[in-house]
């Protein structure tokens, strides 16, 4: 018995999906997910599939959406963005009591802090920054239109709408005060700049959502923020977890973000390169890198209220107190990035 899966219906579900699969089938949780649950579906001959399906219990409106997040991985396929292929989609929420979709298991390695990174030759971290910052630019020189996703989401006013959506997540999940939220709110409010084109925005995009293998980056994972918009807020989000080795001391290294461990090309490598690619203007860079900290906040307090009233099922070991203070950590590195 898997806590969010009900077995028998979902094989079934898998067999009419899939035509290679066999019977029995074993579930597993696998770990590092703070939202939407992520399965492994593994076959009696060893073939392995991925099961994606929203939280336990309470969802926020509109949130976990499993038909946007499998529409936007399928239109992927075949550009020059790696994503896993996908088998489906279940909108029956009487099969599993939720939407779900399914997609090929990828092979590889997750980069989710410092202590996995270390066990990277450092030639293949220079590669892989590389091929990360390569990705990010071809993601945002593909058309939405031409893939299908024209209609993801309004492409004007990005920044006006993340502002006024994460502000309505944080009164929705507020739990305490934190006045470095509401602060950073307003100053972002009135210093926004102008949107300069609009492209596919990831909205997570980290090395702790790409599966690595050697020096190649072979898929992007977790889509669920995905819409369209500004491209820097991609840019700022991911300089953000650019973490350098001495930004951090020795005690914080082991669950620091990877690129902690050093090997890694620089934030300023990353911009240029960028920059360089696309023809984008980065002065702005630290506007985009305040709003990711403030977005993250209002994101982890939804994260923390979820594992408060046990929406992200049972025997999840979560420090709920480091979960807490890490809301009010991003909030006040925002407003540093924005005094």
């Amino acid at each position: 018995m898997v806590d969010g899966i009900n077995a028998n219906s979902v094989t079934g579900w898998l067999l009419d999906a899939i035509p290679t699969i066999k019977p029995p089938i074993e579930f597993s949780l696998i770990t590092g997910g703070h939202s939407n649950l992520t399965y492994k579906c593994t076959d009696v001959n060893g073939s392995s599939y991925v099961l994606r399906r929203p939280p336990l219990g309470h969802v926020l409106e509109s949130a976990h959406d499993m038909g946007r997040e499998h529409k936007i991985i399928s239109a992927l396929q075949d550009s020059d963005v790696p994503v896993p292929r996908t088998w489906g989609l279940c909108a029956d929420g009487e099969v599993n009591d939720a939407p779900f979709y399914v997609m090929d298991y990828v092979e590889g390695i997750v980069l989710n802090d410092a202590s996995i990174s270390a066990q990277v030759l450092e030639t293949d971290r220079n590669s892989i920054g590389l091929r990360v910052i390569d990705i990010l630019s071809k993601l945002h020189a593909t058309n939405p239109d031409d893939v299908g996703l024209g209609d993801l989401g309004r492409k004007e006013a990005y920044l006006s709408r993340q502002l006024k959506r994460w502000t309505k997540q944080w009164e929705a999940t507020k739990t305490h005060e934190i006045p470095a939220m509401e602060e950073s709110a307003r100053i972002l409010q009135e210093r926004m700049p102008d949107q300069i084109g609009a492209t596919i925005v990831h909205g997570d995009y980290r090395l702790g959502n790409m599966i690595v293998n050697g020096g190649d980056v072979l898929a992007i994972l977790d889509w669920e923020l995905c819409t369209l918009g500004d491209p820097l807020a991609d840019v700022g989000y991911l300089l953000n977890n650019w973490v350098a080795p001495e930004e951090v001391n020795e005690e914080q290294l082991p669950g620091a973000p990877p690129t902690a461990v050093g090997g890694y090309p620089g934030r300023q490598d990353l911009c240029e390169i960028y920059g360089r690619n696309t023809g984008r203007d980065l002065v702005d860079i630290n506007y985009y890198r305040a709003f990711s900290h403030w977005r993250l906040a209002a994101i982890g307090q939804g994260v923390y209220k979820r594992y408060l009233v046990g929406a992200m099922g049972e025997n999840r070991d979560v420090d709920l107190d480091l979960q807490k203070q890490g809301v009010s950590l991003r909030a006040t590195s925002a407003l540093a990035l924005l005094s």
